[in-house]
């Protein structure tokens, strides 16, 4: 039986690149899209047409490049410049041009900004083709390895642990020096002042990173990547890395707010709510989240901003609870908000003088007010309620107290819609990290990482509302969409970036660490 046969490598023939690609294909949607931005409105970096020498690469062609790119699972430059040459789809996507992956990588690298804009604007079209309800909002946030190896990232206890193991070093090599000078063994001298060196220069490369820490008031710092911090990923697994921060709606588990930190969940709340209310134009949601974003002031910045919380919370703690059984925890002391008291389960009232005391954490300081009776003096349980040496019990109170409780409330009353939050978050954070395999950042600097990010983000809606809609139903979705620019903003989204990393003395410490130079 005759095989098949391939078709003659010789046999010209006349095609088109149209009729190369199905009427139906994803690229279709994405270069009609594209086609639909307004990049300088966007903010990304539009190049102008110059008079004289070659000209440049229009910046829509490196948005569609990079859309396909993600959407594809192809994030390196290096291959995206390969692809532009041998994948047919590119080669309709960018009209057959051939960028250098240097060009690539400077253009994502250049805007991030407007790759978060993008992000937000399409959100816009969501809201617009109404696959979001905005009632009801689960965050959460996951962790993204930085380009930062943990050998690179020092605090002051492995600090001082290198400088120990340097000071035992010298000692040995300058007894072995003495050791040579007795028995008259020259040749070995040398070897062993280059290593003497070698450690000299170490010293001075820690000495000067815990300088950087210190004057920076930082307890950690990556030479790498300056941005990234070293965080507790899970149990007892501690990685370099950032915290992606999302808010999903729960409709059709679409991602509405993004961005991206480098520190953990407990002071987060708030600035990714506020994201999301602001790029759903919305009055007022409720927000699901897990225990570690249980924050009094981040709660009670919601409730400022019309936004409901629905936050687990771990067992209140008090911190003169030591010695305390289960039946006399704070959580059992009522507290009555008219006489502001509590009482006790004996039946005692503790009062408060109204001074407010400050409790200073990082990033979470916040006042409170100590709650005490005289009664405690001759109450036959107080060897069950308190393990102080005085006997004497206080409960505190923080500011935020009203606005926890009402949250812990809630959290009670509404465990069905609780449990819905690993439904409506999870999965996105597994297919992005395990199916797509972005479990890390290509990029150095919180603002560039942000950007990434946010293209990532983009790109899992879109995809998203492909499976929704099917190519015919998107089309014409954003044939009638008219992008809305002013609403768009960088408002909720732009950050200090200046207090959360290191001055550019940083820099300079890993030019100055990587020159020295072994005498």
């Amino acid at each position: 039986m005759q095989f098949i046969q391939p078709a003659d490598r010789q046999q010209i023939e006349i095609v088109s690149l149209e009729s190369a690609i199905g009427p139906d294909n994803v690229v279709r949607l994405i270069d009609a899209f594209a086609e639909k931005l307004d990049l300088e409105l966007l903010g990304f970096d539009v190049r102008q047409l110059n008079h004289q020498g070659r000209p440049a690469f229009e910046s829509r062609v490196f948005v569609k490049l990079y859309f396909y790119g993600y959407m594809n699972g192809l994030r390196s430059s290096r291959i995206l410049e390969k692809e532009c040459g041998r994948n047919i789809e590119v080669q309709w996507l960018i009209g057959r041009l051939t960028p250098n992956y240097h060009t690539i990588a400077d253009f994502r690298k250049d805007n991030p900004n407007a790759l978060r804009q993008t992000f937000q604007l399409f959100v816009s079209f969501l809201k617009d083709a109404k696959l979001i309800e905005g009632k009801t909002i689960a965050i959460d946030g996951t962790k993204v390895r930085a380009h930062n190896g943990k050998k690179n990232n020092y605090n002051p206890k492995k600090i001082e642990r290198h400088l120990k193991y340097i000071e035992q070093k010298t000692n040995e090599y300058l007894g072995m020096l003495d050791e040579m000078d007795r028995k008259e063994q020259p040749h070995r001298v040398k070897d062993v002042k280059e290593k003497i060196q070698r450690l000299k220069g170490q010293k001075i490369k820690y000495e000067a990173l815990g300088h950087c820490m210190e004057a920076n008031d930082q307890v950690q710092v990556s030479t790498t990547d300056p941005d990234s911090r070293a965080l507790l990923v899970q149990g007892q697994v501690v990685e370099v890395c950032y915290n992606t921060q999302t808010a999903v709606d729960e409709k059709h588990k679409l991602i509405v707010a993004t961005h991206t930190i480098n520190r953990n969940d407990r002071n987060a709340m708030s600035a990714i709510a506020l994201e999301a209310k602001h790029n759903l134009q919305s009055k007022g949601f409720t927000a699901i989240l897990d225990k570690g974003y249980h924050n009094g002031r981040e709660i009670q910045a919601c409730k400022d901003a019309s936004i409901q919380t629905i936050c687990a919370h771990a067992a209140i703690v008090n911190s003169n609870e030591k010695g305390t059984t289960p039946d006399y925890l704070v959580s059992k002391f009522t507290y009555n908000k008219k006489s502001d008291t509590y009482t006790c389960p004996q039946g005692h009232t503790l009062h408060t003088t109204g001074t407010w005391h400050t409790k200073t954490r990082e990033r979470d300081s916040h006042q409170f007010r100590k709650f005490r009776t005289p009664k405690c003096k001759t109450c036959p349980v107080k060897h069950l309620c308190t393990g102080r040496a005085d006997g004497r019990r206080e409960i505190e109170r923080s500011e935020f107290a009203d606005a926890i409780e009402e949250n812990n409330k809630r959290y009670h009353q509404h465990q069905d819609l609780y449990r819905k939050r690993q439904e409506i978050n999870e999965h996105i954070f597994g297919t992005i990290k395990r199916k797509w395999g972005y479990h890390y950042t290509n990029l150095i600097g919180l603002e560039k990482v942000n950007g990434e990010q946010a293209l990532i983000m983009t790109v899992y809606n879109f995809k998203r509302v492909i499976s929704i809609l099917q190519f015919k139903g998107f089309m014409e979705a954003l044939k009638k969409w008219k992008p809305n620019y002013k609403a768009i903003t960088l408002r909720f989204l732009t950050m200090d970036f200046k207090t959360l990393r290191l001055s550019p003395s940083i820099l300079i410490l890993r030019f100055f660490t990587s020159k020295i130079q072994v005498a």
